[in-house]
């Protein structure tokens, strides 16, 4: 009987919080157990999986790295390594020098540490702030591994530096970080040519509208022309900051994806498994002979040679991993799943009861809504799906009775989410209808409220004190007038939602506080179109980095695969802050002068 070789391997999305060391490590634990379960004999994790990546000052601080150490003797003195080539992200001080590695393990041994070569520190990235580049090509050093392990592990020093492992059976494993794949030279190509077939990049990589495919690209590349096996394996979920880490982890060999995790996803571990051929490896690099020649040349990067076999032998009847038809997100897709995942993730840390938001039945406010069900739609889908760690988030934050949990997103909605809107004089009755529409097909607790009492008692102090009562422009005021009076109602409008955000759950008799949600899209950012302290300056903004015209297109989207229709209508009407009495041609577009094609352009540069 003809028999081959194969690897096994497994990647993972882990849902990681920053400086959570107990959930960290408890996810890692999971998913190793999965890839054992699965026959996996390489498991891969994102970057900096025991801290989380996101601890931003937190790494300056000996107690992270020391914790750190705590938390990965944990595994390696239990029998989670066992028979398994772990990579496990975490910081590691050398001498006084604080570096971002993977430490590669085996049968409760470390094999040796990878430290990161190239940091990113551009756009959101501040690695250089907290770690060091390593530089050291040449060969790899010893470490001396802080004496509670040593003694723990019986193993005193470990290979510490840029280089790959090679196996008895001479399966060649080598480490490449997040941002290493996407520099000029990346090292998996002179890996390439020391014969090194399967790269593990552990990843911290954030989401981006449209930006999925550039980075599936690059896996694809890097072994489309010279062969390997790419495992890519990252973060999924809030960490604790403001990004969202978009998870999919995937298994590509010689250019062709064969696994991959979700892109979005409210699950604390998915681990994705791929059998591949390292013979399919071998015979692409075979068959080109430039890469022979250059093979042929190329520099020696160092190895540590380690006794143990990780292919096993496999019979035809034994399927190998197929290629994946990739399909990608919508960009409404991305905004609907993307931060309602978030949202998740922050709400379940926070400590809150659930959210609040300022309903005006405008695009913005009403995107946010819209944003809210979706999330509560995926809470309960995975619920559904036995997930058992969503369903215990869900009964706390919910407040359910003992044997309750969510089974309609309405009725979660009703639990978790407060929708105000809060009219004026200047309000019109078609946005007040759209508002409550709205939050009764998201199934959120509305309120409609008067704020002209509020504004008023304000403006009768102001009278008080000068003497003067501020009019709109529309009455013979002046635009400091006109400004000031607009300025008032949306101030006030967000000092009342951070009102009710920590009462209604005690006039409700419930735990906690509530969120309150933003509505400011990126556009007025740019444009300066917004008032200090209003819908700018709530806890969160879920919509912070989106255009408008992306926010509409996600509003038609909604309408249809979120089922609240009346999205439809809200995105159909003419744009208006209803800040000044109501005129037949007023329009925000117009107050700007700038159509939201411009401002999309200024989006892009």
């Amino acid at each position: 009987m003809v028999m081959e070789k194969i690897l096994t391997v497994a990647t993972c999305n882990l849902n990681q919080w920053a400086m959570d060391f107990d959930s960290n490590l408890r996810n890692i634990k999971e998913s190793i157990t999965k890839a054992k379960q699965a026959g996996a004999t390489i498991r891969l994790g994102p970057e900096l999986e025991i801290t989380g990546y996101g601890c931003e000052d937190h790494f300056l601080e000996l107690d992270t790295v020391h914790h750190s150490w705590e938390c990965l003797k944990e595994i390696l003195v239990g029998d989670w390594t066992d028979g398994i080539l772990c990579s496990i992200g975490m910081p590691v001080i050398n001498g006084s020098v604080r570096y971002n590695c993977q430490v590669l393990c085996l049968n409760r041994k470390i094999i040796m540490i990878r430290p990161k070569m190239w940091l990113a520190n551009d756009g959101n990235y501040r690695e250089l702030r907290w770690f060091t580049a390593w530089k050291q090509k040449d060969g790899l050093v010893n470490f001396l591994l802080p004496d509670h392990i040593s003694q723990a592990l019986s193993q005193e020093y470990v290979r510490f530096g840029y280089g790959y492992m090679q196996f008895n059976d001479d399966v060649r494993v080598a480490a490449e970080v997040c941002e290493e794949l996407f520099v000029p030279v990346p090292p998996h190509k002179e890996l390439s040519l020391n014969c090194v077939q399967v790269f593990m990049n552990a990843s911290g990589s954030h989401h981006q509208l449209r930006k999925l495919d550039i980075r599936l690209s690059a896996f694809r590349n890097a072994t489309g022309t010279h062969g390997g096996v790419y495992m890519y394996s990252n973060q999924q979920g809030c960490d604790g900051g403001r990004l969202y880490y978009d998870g999919c982890c995937c298994v590509v060999i010689n250019g062709d994806v064969v696994a991959k995790g979700s892109q979005f996803s409210v699950k604390d571990v998915e681990v994705v498994v791929a059998q591949v051929d390292l013979d399919a490896v071998n015979s692409l690099r075979g068959s080109i002979s430039s890469f022979q020649q250059q093979a042929s040349a190329a520099a020696v990067v160092p190895s540590v040679r380690v006794q143990y076999n990780l292919c096993r032998s496999f019979k035809h009847q034994t399927p190998l991993s197929s290629p994946l038809k990739i399909t990608y997100h919508s960009p409404e897709q991305e905004i609907a799943y993307g931060p309602g995942c978030w949202l998740w993730d922050y709400l379940r840390r926070s400590g809150a009861s659930g959210f609040l938001l300022p309903l005006s039945g405008g695009a913005d406010s009403s995107s946010v809504a819209a944003i809210v069900g979706c999330m509560c739609q995926l809470v309960v889908e995975e619920i559904a799906n036995g997930d058992e760690q969503v369903k215990a988030d869900a009964i706390r934050i919910g407040n359910y009775a003992d044997g309750q949990f969510p089974t309609d997103s309405k009725e979660f909605a009703k639990r978790i989410f407060y929708t105000v809107f809060m009219g004026t004089e200047n309000s019109s009755e078609e946005t007040k209808l759209r508002a409550k529409v709205l939050a009764d097909e998201i199934g959120s607790w509305h309120l409609d409220v008067c704020i002209d009492s509020v504004i008023s008692a304000l403006l009768s102090l102001f009278q008080t004190l000068t003497g003067k009562r501020p009019r709109y422009k529309v009455d013979g005021g002046s635009n400091s007038e006109n400004l000031g009076l607009q300025n008032i109602q949306a101030r006030i409008r967000m000092v009342l939602a951070f009102m009710f955000a920590s009462l209604m759950p005690w006039v409700h008799n419930k735990p906690g506080f509530y969120l309150v949600l933003g509505s400011s899209n990126v556009d007025e950012g740019l444009r300066g179109y917004l008032t200090k302290y209003d819908c700018s300056s709530a806890d969160i903004n879920p919509i912070g980095s989106i255009s408008k015209q992306d926010l509409r297109s996600f509003l038609k989207w909604a309408a249809i695969n979120l089922g609240y229709s009346s999205l439809a209508e809200i995105e159909a009407a003419p744009p208006t802050a209803e800040l000044e009495p109501i005129r037949s041609n007023y329009s925000q577009v117009l107050l700007w002068n700038m159509h939201h094609s411009t401002l999309l352009l200024i989006d892009y540069l």
